[in-house]
């Protein structure tokens, strides 16, 4: 009973970062729709585009968002578990060579390439199961996850082969959406700077609700910016966040960072497929 009020309050605990999210959207929602461009915005024509091409942005911003909370993550097929049988064998023996051996052959039946440092295929001893190629274990999740990149408590999940490409339009909406409040709000914020923040915000509260939207609004830019910029760069090397800072160990002993790089496009195409009618849409397209 302990365990599972202790699992609910972890899972209450690790939404807070998606409510978060949520809470600066709604709030921004009502700070840009109301305050700026209702408030705000005198002219009819500047308030229906500004108002028009905001909710574009908000609507792509948001499906993507939530398609990375909900997808679910990719685990390894069921032929990369152990049997039952070869359980109870591995536990009998007090061998650890002997233990390594059921293990390493295991692995060469299925065709793994990845390995440790010791040279031995990749086993997990919470899931008892190979880990594919890519594959690692996330301990938040408490299972092994297909191509994991790292798990993303923004959305409260694993960035991953079923995901990432959700993911990156989540970052690229993401961004538009902050540039285009930045820029959109920033003739706005200089008449409140000329007139006197102070005495603009004295006058009417509802304006500070604008002037924290343009702050805020470049804070979160730059940081998605940065964010972003650094998944291009994975993305161009078809390399994962953990394998940017723990290399690969592969079979014939060697390490190689450039082991999955089959050049900028072929790595682009893996991710968001072929079709780019899809490209920038939250729908799955890898294997078009």
């Amino acid at each position: 009973m302990a365990s599972k009020c202790v699992k609910f309050l972890l899972s209450l605990l690790r939404a807070v970062p998606v409510i978060f999210v949520t809470t600066i959207v709604v709030w921004s929602y009502y700070a840009y729709t109301i305050q700026l461009c209702l408030f705000n915005v005198e002219n009819l024509a500047e308030k229906i585009l500004y108002l028009i091409f905001y909710h574009l942005i908000l609507f792509f911003f948001s499906w993507s968002f939530w398609v990375t909370v909900f997808t679910p993550v990719a685990v390894p097929p069921f032929e990369y578990n152990l049997s039952s049988s070869d359980v109870v064998t591995r536990e009998l023996l007090g061998s650890t060579a002997e233990r390594k051996k059921i293990i390493n052959n295991f692995g060469k039946s299925l065709g793994v390439q990845c390995r440790l440092v010791t040279g031995d295929v990749r086993f997990c001893e919470k899931c008892n199961a190979i880990k594919p190629d890519r594959a690692h274990h996330c301990s938040v999740c408490g299972k092994c996850i297909l191509k994991l990149d790292h798990h993303c408590p923004w959305v409260n999940n694993c960035v991953c082969f079923s995901n990432y490409k959700f993911f990156l339009l989540f970052l690229v909406y993401g961004l538009l959406y902050c540039l285009y409040i930045f820029s959109t709000s920033f003739k706005y914020f200089i008449i409140f700077w000329e007139v006197g923040v102070a005495s603009t915000i004295s006058s009417n509260m509802g304006n500070l609700h604008v002037v924290f939207l343009f702050f805020i609004s470049a804070m979160f830019f730059i940081s998605i910016t940065v964010l972003l910029s650094y998944h291009v760069y994975l993305v161009v090397l078809n390399r994962s966040t953990i394998e940017s800072y723990q290399t690969p160990m592969f079979a014939n002993g060697l390490k190689d960072e450039h082991a999955f790089n089959l050049g900028y496009k072929a790595n682009f195409y893996e991710i968001f497929g072929k079709n780019p009618k899809l490209w920038f849409l939250p729908v799955f397209s890898r294997l078009d």
